[in-house]
């Protein structure tokens, strides 16, 4: 049979090279080259998949949805897969693989070759703006050429990261066979806060917890390196997050500085420096960053050049509270330009999860980020894209 698979992202990677075993195949990319967000993912090095996976790491309508997918081509698959191809892998304590290379240029280059030695079509900078069912098949269309396939995937991605190819042009795709899709938000981003706290401390690092407050409850926690920047905070433990303030509404972070340490034991460290010389400016020295223990006294109002000796048992505790929990009232997000992940996209109950084929459209198969699921940080989206691509390359077939 002949089959398009219309992007050239990681799920349109891994559908094309499992497709391609028994069937003749195209990938139709929009962009100049193929696998150009996957090569810049996880700050280049490309965290592909977590040896922690599970259901519980996956947003959406229907999270339960990636079951049949993950089952179907785990963790173990996808590795030993790419072993074959030949990308050494290596994990962290944490989980995380990424490639022995630190390179995710590796991931797309073992994919690329794979795809060229199935006999694989790569045609880039074709823009599909119609799939139209014809004769138990379907006729996908640019603006100056008409392709017919028997079987089509749509791995065409999400909106995010519109730097690196993200569009929505995969859901007016589907839009037009009558998909449709539920609401879009950025995921895995940087967050906008009240900057009087974070811009003294912009490219400052910290290891410590962000908890999103909404309505007076947590609705989500993460722990990791919080970095610091002129308009709010970044890092994974703020990714872990970003999903749940930018659904949350009006919601606040409230940072915990020094996660390791309780708050009664940093409050007996600093009690005992009472009785020396120390200025206010060094009395956390050596519990946080320098800059950051600057900020938090200055933050509470005391003068830096102020004798520690001067400071009350009070005044002891709440800075040990400011270093423990302070609040940033979340204004924002970088929105889908600065977002790894979209959260939303079609509807997976339009969508046979046991295939990835169209409840809508037989023949047709949707894979990836258009669909409404998204993961945690730490190569759960990427596991989804490989899973989803690998079942919807069977065509329905085992």
């Amino acid at each position: 049979m002949k089959v398009i698979v219309i992007g050239g992202g990681a799920a349109g990677l891994m559908a094309a090279v499992t497709a391609a075993r028994d069937n003749r195949v195209t990938v139709l990319e929009r962009a100049p080259r193929v696998g150009r967000k996957l090569a810049v993912t996880g700050n280049g090095r490309c965290n592909l998949t977590n040896l922690n996976m599970g259901v519980e790491h996956y947003h959406g309508e229907d999270p339960e949805f990636v079951i049949p997918a993950l089952r179907r081509f785990g963790v173990g698959d996808t590795l030993e897969l790419f072993r074959r191809m030949g990308l050494i892998t290596v994990a962290e304590a944490s989980g995380r693989v990424y490639p022995h290379s630190d390179q995710a240029g590796s991931v797309v280059d073992v994919l690329r070759l794979q795809a060229a030695d199935l006999g694989v079509e790569l045609r880039c900078e074709f823009f599909a703006h119609e799939i139209r069912p014809e004769n138990g098949g379907f006729r996908v269309m640019s603006d100056t050429e008409e392709l017919f396939a028997d079987r089509v995937i749509v791995a065409a991605g999400g909106a995010a990261g519109g730097n690196v190819g993200g569009s929505e042009a995969g859901y007016t795709l589907l839009a037009r066979l009558g998909h449709t899709r539920t609401r879009l938000y950025p995921s895995l981003v940087q967050l906008r806060t009240d900057n009087s706290f974070t811009r003294p401390l912009k490219g400052v690092r910290a290891d410590g917890r962000v908890e999103i407050i909404s309505r007076g409850r947590t609705v989500a926690a993460g722990e990791g390196e919080i970095q610091f920047t002129d308009y709010g905070i970044s890092g994974p433990a703020v990714f872990d997050v970003s999903r749940a303030a930018v659904t949350a509404g009006e919601c606040s972070a409230r940072l915990d500085l020094l996660r390791d340490v309780g708050l009664s034991e940093l409050t007996d460290m600093l009690r005992a420096r009472l009785e020396s010389s120390l200025t206010a400016e060094n009395l956390l020295t050596g519990t946080v960053h320098n800059k950051i223990g600057r900020t938090v006294v200055t933050r509470l109002g005391y003068p830096l050049a102020m004798p520690v000796a001067k400071l009350t048992e009070e005044d002891i505790g709440r800075v040990a509270r400011a270093v423990k929990s302070t609040e940033l009232k979340v204004t924002g997000s970088m929105g889908m330009n600065g977002a790894q992940v979209t959260a939303g996209g079609i509807r997976t109950g339009e969508v046979d999860p046991e295939t990835m084929e169209s409840r809508l459209a037989p023949g047709l198969f949707i894979c990836g980020e258009v669909l409404d699921v998204d993961g945690d940080c730490g190569g759960y989206n990427l596991q989804w894209a490989w899973s989803s691509g690998r079942l919807a390359g069977r065509l329905g077939g085992v």
